[in-house]
């Protein structure tokens, strides 16, 4: 800001000087005035009138030569001295020029776009005011001067206006760029190629900047070819180009999540060997697998896209069968980028074709009853566990049992016998034994004597390995449970896969006694919540063991979590175990919730006559006398018909 144009507001502005550059156009070709493209703002007021007073033609033979600074062109002093005869109006100017000013007030309005690349700083005149006090030119360089500081002021002040009128009116931008252009391509031309517009526009950043928010009330400083604005035509810009791609990005996200593009499936060509692949799928949070060696990750797993998963609908725990590609002759698999082979074609899910897996329902939606069907585990004569069993905890499809027992009591030895009574009396029923942190040797025994599916992970791998195998299992064991099926679960034990969870799980902050993690306790009751009757058709039962009297204070916490979630519980005593006497049932603490739906009106009756006579006797001498009169009878209903009859009361009721 130079000093001329501090003092520049006192002056007053009248006439011509008030125009802006883009109104002096105009206003020249209304009135006919040629060649006015490429003459500032002074020599245009000149040529305007000497028109107005007959001096066109010498004005306009002028007009050349106003290109030029004067500071670079010395003669350019010589036009100087002919400004006094067009500034002899001036003192009649403003009772002329109001009226004529007033008139031209829509056009100036409408041309407010272009304003900032015709402005003139004051740092362009200075040049010719700088040469003064040669001769007898000095009085007319004093009136170019105040000429050339007047119309400094009045650009300063109508950059002002505009960055003022602008803010006020975001609106109208496209209509002012409409009005702006129509200014004649004159107007156009002389944006564009006048080097002083570039310069002021350089100086009046601001002022540019406002025209770029407003979309199109003023160019940006004659950069703009053509008078092209900016930021008046974002679609064509930059910023459509910026903001158009992330819009198509974001359409081609989505596609991809919905799963509705097969760019993430491999491809099968003509060339390539297809080799038969079955196992159980693995569903984490961003890639999948197929487990091929059993319910642990192997180094021979298949890798499934999470296209094929969300286009066939494929849940963690499905049993799948497919194809893989076999590596070709010379090909070196060290060599693979992927580590794992892609599954390229999928057969079946859980035995069936892939349309019907899409439509399965989802076993959360399924509706859950109380056991209504019985599971009958009496057997042999001999086998007298079983038998207990079934008079004291009597177990249907969907039961959710606790094994209670404390160490060394034989908990292995009655999960054995049910697992065989179920095998043998319930073939219908898909049998799954999940052995965690136990030992190697037990794990030997259980496949040998079960016929049933043995999931295990012993003592010596890590935690992780018990979580993932437990959680694989149960998702498995509801998969079938939403094709129909009744599906028993034996779980060895509950109590060491909440220890799993507990070390294997990041610490919440919220420690219990014995230094139990309260988010590792969610996991195992989940899936001992898992177990449920399903309404017209399919059961889950679960029948979990539980550590107690270990002298951890962590077992007794993790017990008591689940003691109220069970609806059916085996209480084993260590007392009776340390007589060795088999099975060691405390046959006044085990029970089933709603009994009376699986035993007949009959055999509820005297079981509970039964249990009303063990009732008066300790645990021990109950078992005692129980083991002692099932030996004498072949079956359990046998030795019901003779309670039945020996009974005191019983025939009364």
């Amino acid at each position: 800001m130079t000093e001329t144009d501090v003092q520049a507001p006192k002056r007053a502005r009248t006439g011509l000087s008030a125009m802006l550059l883009p109104e002096l156009r105009s206003l020249a070709a209304e009135l006919g005035i040629k060649g006015t493209s490429g003459m500032r703002k002074g020599d245009l007021i000149d040529v305007i009138r000497a028109h107005q007073h007959g001096g066109a033609p010498k004005a306009a033979a002028k007009a050349p030569g106003s290109d030029n600074p004067a500071a670079d062109n010395p003669g350019a002093d010589k036009p100087a001295a002919e400004k006094p005869v067009a500034e002899k109006p001036a003192a009649n100017g403003p009772a002329d020029k109001p009226v004529e000013a007033k008139n031209e007030r829509p056009s100036a309005e409408s041309s407010q776009a272009k304003a900032g690349s015709g402005e003139k700083p004051a740092s362009e005149d200075k040049p010719a005011v700088n040469n003064e006090g040669e001769g007898n030119r000095g009085r007319n360089r004093q009136r170019n001067r105040d000429n050339s500081n007047r119309d400094n002021s009045n650009r300063d002040n109508s950059n002002r206006d505009n960055n003022n009128r602008d803010n006020s009116n975001r609106n109208q931008g496209e209509k002012n760029q409409d009005s702006g252009e129509k200014s004649g391509p004159e107007n156009k031309n002389s944006d564009n190629k006048n080097p002083e517009n570039k310069s002021s526009g350089n100086q009046h950043s601001g002022n540019k900047g406002q025209g770029n928010q407003n979309q199109g009330n003023q160019n940006q400083g004659g950069q703009n070819q053509g008078g092209q604005n900016r930021g008046g035509d974002d679609e064509d810009g930059e910023g459509g180009g910026r903001r158009r791609g992330r819009r198509f990005r974001e359409r081609r996200r989505g596609r991809d999540r919905e799963g509705g593009g097969n760019q993430g499936d491999p491809q099968v060509n003509e060339g390539d060997v297809l080799a038969p692949v079955a196992g159980i799928l693995d569903v984490l949070d961003n890639y999948a697998f197929v487990r091929t060696s059993g319910y642990l990750a192997g180094p021979n797993d298949v890798y499934v896209s999470m296209n094929m998963v969300r286009r066939n609908n494929l849940r963690r725990g499905d049993a799948i069968t497919g194809a893989v590609k076999v590596p070709r002759d010379g090909d070196n698999p060290n060599n693979q980028r992927q580590k794992f082979n892609p599954l390229v074609r999928l057969d079946t899910v859980n035995g069936t074709d892939v349309e019907s897996a899409r439509k399965r329902p989802d076993f959360t939606k399924l509706t859950p009853l109380y056991p209504n069907q019985r599971l009958r585990l009496e057997t042999t004569p001999e086998r007298l566990s079983t038998r207990v069993i079934d008079l004291m905890m009597p177990i249907g499809k969907g039961q959710r049992a606790l094994i209670v027992s404390p160490p060394k009591a034989g908990k292995t030895t009655i999960l054995q016998d049910i697992a065989n009574a179920i095998s043998t009396n319930n073939p219908e029923c898909h049998l799954m034994v999940v052995l965690v942190d136990e030992r190697p040797e037990e794990v030997t025994d259980m496949q040998r004597s079960v016929k049933g599916e043995v999931i295990a992970s012993t003592f010596d791998r890590p935690p992780s390995d018990h979580t993932s195998v437990a959680e694989l299992a149960i998702e498995r064991a509801k998969r079938l449970v939403e094709s129909g099926m009744d599906v028993v679960v034996l779980l060895d034990s509950i109590t060491r896969l909440g220890r799993a969870y507990n070390n294997a799980s990041p610490a919440s902050g919220r420690i219990l006694s014995g230094g139990v993690d309260s988010q590792a306790l969610y996991p195992p009751k989940r899936f001992l919540g898992a177990a449920r009757n399903i309404e017209n058709g399919g059961s889950l039962t679960i029948i979990a063991s539980a550590l107690v009297e270990t002298g951890s204070t962590g077992d007794t916490v993790i017990f008591e979590e689940f003691k109220g979630t069970g609806n059916a519980e085996l209480k084993l005593d260590r007392k009776i175990a340390e007589r060795r006497v088999f099975p060691a049932v405390d046959v006044n603490m085990s029970s089933t919730r709603k009994d009376e739906l699986l035993l007949s009106p009959d055999e509820f009756a005297i079981v509970h006559k039964l249990r009303r006579l063990l009732a008066g006797l300790d645990s021990q001498a109950a078992i005692d006398l129980l083991i002692a009169q099932l030996k004498k009878t072949r079956s359990n209903v046998e030795f019901l018909m003779q309670v039945s009859k020996n009974a005191p009361g019983v025939a009364g009721d």
